[in-house]
């Protein structure tokens, strides 16, 4: 039994199994360890010395898992999304552990992940030549895009959160990334699924946030986005016009277009390869954001990782 139990010490023994179960690698994972177990024991000693404690220092369960350790069961549960009760049990802990250690350590990898987030620098010579159809665009962007997950019915305002495109009740997230990385900059707070994209981001007011010179640009649902950014920095799609063919000059531009966004698309179907923002969430609403930003972190660190 004891060899079945996943501890850090032992999968790094297997790279494959490893990367199945957290989606990062070994070398990620240890990068990740350095910079944030630190700052999980930091979150922890506040806690305990906080005014409104009632028991004394050293009172209270201990955990049975190491920093490291905790760490690791609460990326492999964001990967895989298990239960309490089964994650407990392949760490041999109990499922009251099991929550505890998510609690613990989900908002850390949320600042962690924020930290991974940065705008695009707009002097550095990064900006990509662009064919003469797309010239209205702006040169350096970020390409913004969003996507829903399933929810548990919601015991109140349910209507809010039926969405008639899923045929389901969901949540929104709108996910912002560097087109030239291809790392996600911002993950805005989580809205009812059925919001409207461009009422989402002008809540966000990301485009207010862009560094100067730096737009935005989006797929059809983000249409209107130039009146939103300060200077007007921004594109989306042609539509079809009412009633009519459309033109074979927007179809080019379309399509280039297209190539040029797809970068936001891959960046939410590596989220999405995390289980805990791919099937029906069964945990609170309002923390929704937080793991879905301690994903993106997951997913920036990766990237960087096979960069270097």
């Amino acid at each position: 039994m004891t060899s079945l139990i996943a501890r850090l010490e032992n999968l790094r023994k297997s790279p494959v199994v490893f990367g199945h179960l957290t989606g990062l690698t070994v070398a990620a994972v240890d990068a990740l360890e350095a910079d944030v177990v630190p700052a999980v024991g930091a979150a922890h000693k506040k806690a305990l010395a906080r005014p409104n404690r009632q028991q004394a220092l050293g009172g209270g369960d201990n955990f049975d898992l190491s920093t490291a350790d905790q760490l690791l069961r609460t990326v492999i549960w964001l990967r895989q999304y298990p239960t309490n009760e089964v994650l407990g049990f392949r760490f041999g802990v109990s499922d009251s552990t099991a929550s505890r250690v998510r609690t613990r350590c989900v908002p850390v990898l949320e600042r962690a992940g924020r930290d991974t987030m940065r705008m695009p620098d707009p002097g550095a010579p990064r900006r990509k030549r662009l064919p003469a159809l797309l010239n209205d665009t702006p040169g350096l962007a970020v390409v913004i895009d969003s996507f829903e997950q399933r929810t548990q019915r919601p015991k109140r305002r349910q209507r809010a959160y039926y969405s008639g495109k899923k045929k389901a009740h969901t949540l929104k997230s709108q996910v912002a990334v560097d087109e030239s990385s291809g790392r996600i900059v911002d993950v805005s707070d989580s809205v009812p699924g059925p919001w409207a994209d461009i009422k989402r981001l002008k809540k966000s007011r990301l485009l207010k946030r862009l560094p100067k010179g730096v737009g935005g640009i989006g797929d059809l649902g983000y249409v209107g986005m130039g009146a939103l950014h300060p200077t007007g920095l921004g594109a989306a799609p042609r539509r079809k016009p009412r009633g009519q063919e459309r033109p074979p000059e927007d179809r080019k531009y379309n399509r280039a277009f297209r190539r040029r966004r797809i970068v936001v698309e891959h960046a939410i179907g590596r989220l999405r390869r995390f289980r805990a923002v791919a099937r029906v969430n069964r945990h609170p609403r309002p923390r929704h954001a937080v793991r879905v930003r301690a994903i993106a972190g997951l997913v920036n660190r990766m990237l960087k990782h096979r960069a270097s």
